[in-house]
């Protein structure tokens, strides 16, 4: 066990690391980045027996420690989760590189040119739980988009994390690349997050990716610029004109298909005009799934039986087969309630209705709203990014998915011809 001050200087160390490389990670054209992560997809599937073993010795501790079965399944791996790593990691290759590009350019009247252009951010810092599968994607976007990065995951997943990373690092030297552009903290003292969120002359922004109490413990911490990425109490409106044979395929996916994870349904709504007859249907489909029903009074006399949902449940990102259900009354309440109680993260509405729709979207707050659409969608890879590094809650620099483009800046560059200042 590494003393507090062998864990700042160790850090350190691993900050300055990833510091030099990114100025070489900078200079190197599209076609080498690619290169590079075609070959960590190779290595990827290469060591996936390894990668499959280190995993299971994760799983044995989470089981051991009574986890909970939505926790495990974030952070369980199989065949198909790895090929899905690789693939995302070529997919991310096949993409536009979003370095270089021209966003803006004018001539000012002096015959001054300014272009506006798009660099890395640097070097990025991702502190996060559960899912292994975000040491891999995370490490390709920043590739990708020309950034170091410093992964620091959960101790659940600590051995699946290092194995992966061990992978991508092995596959950079291997081709005689900067293999410190990935640095992976090998160590799970919680101290080695506070010696990272204070090392704002190496690291240039930190994205925590977990549960609230990680997000607000790294953004009341850090002396470094934070994208957050909070919870996802996302929500199903069941409007009065929804077609609810389609409204009881998207509930089902949104809630039942992975609970655990911060897109699924955690609130459904339903406008009282189809109460009667659409909750007896819904009840019974998520019952046959295993969800727990917590309800509103409306809800609790068509649902004998329930749960009564607090004040709290409205908030609650459940991550589990878990779901409270209110009765509105009609499109304006269930905005009221999304804008009051949700995290702005992603909201659907399932109605015929244009104007209904119309209202929805263009009036309730959060990153991703959807009409007739399951939740589950906001995704990095199904809107077409590639992989994604997280889902931004913020409104300022990167909202929902953070794909590529999102994790560039931008700088000036002024071309003259002896032009001087009146």
């Amino acid at each position: 066990m590494r003393s507090s001050e062998k864990i700042k200087e160790y850090v350190k160390q691993l900050a300055g690391q990833a510091k030099d490389s990114s100025r070489k990670l900078a200079l190197m054209s599209a076609d080498q980045k690619n290169g590079l992560l075609k070959k960590i997809a190779v290595s990827i599937r290469k060591n996936k027996g390894i990668i499959l073993e280190a995993n299971t010795k994760d799983v044995k501790a989470a089981e051991k420690d009574s986890l909970s079965k939505a926790l495990i399944d974030r952070l369980l791996l199989d065949e198909r989760r790895i090929e899905q790593m690789a693939a995302g990691l070529e997919e991310v290759a096949a993409l536009d590189d979003p370095v270089g590009r021209m966003l803006d350019k004018r001539t000012r009247p002096n015959g001054m040119q300014i272009f506006k252009i798009s660099v890395p951010i640097g070097v990025i810092a991702i502190i996060y739980e559960s899912r292994p599968n975000v040491t891999s994607d995370s490490a390709g976007l920043c590739i990708k988009a020309g950034n170091a990065v410093i992964l620091r995951g959960g101790k659940e997943a600590f051995y699946s994390n290092k194995s992966i990373a061990d992978c991508m690092r092995n596959a950079i030297a291997g081709c005689g690349g900067p293999e410190n552009i990935i640095q992976f903290v090998e160590t799970k003292e919680r101290s080695a997050v506070a010696e990272i969120l204070k090392l704002d002359s190496l690291i240039d922004l930190v994205i925590p990716r977990g549960g609230e109490s990680l997000i607000k413990a790294v953004t009341e911490m850090s002396t470094i610029p934070v994208i957050k990425h909070y919870k996802g109490v996302c929500h199903i409106f069941v409007d009065k004109d929804a077609d609810l044979d389609k409204a009881l395929k998207i509930i089902k996916n949104a809630k039942c298909q992975r609970p655990g994870v911060c897109n699924a349904a955690e609130t459904l709504l339903v406008d009282k005009a189809v109460s009667e007859k659409f909750l007896p249907q819904a009840a019974d489909m998520l019952k046959g799934e295993k969800v727990e029903l917590r309800g509103c009074p409306e809800t609790m006399k068509i649902l004998r039986g329930i749960k009564a949902a607090t004040e709290d449940d409205w908030y609650e990102e459940y991550l589990d087969l878990i779901l409270s259900i209110k009765v509105v009354d009609g499109v304006e309440e269930a905005i009221k309630h999304i804008n009051k109680y949700g995290s702005m993260h992603s909201d659907a509405i399932v109605t015929e209705n244009q104007a209904s729709a119309l209202k929805f979207l263009n009036m309730v707050d959060s990153a991703a709203v959807y009409l007739n659409a399951s939740t589950r969608f906001t995704d990095g890879g199904q809107f077409g990014m590639g992989a994604e590094i997280g889902i931004s809650t913020d409104k300022i620099h990167a909202r929902g998915p953070m794909g590529l483009e999102e994790l560039n800046t931008y700088k000036y560059v002024i071309k003259g011809d002896g032009q001087i200042r009146d």
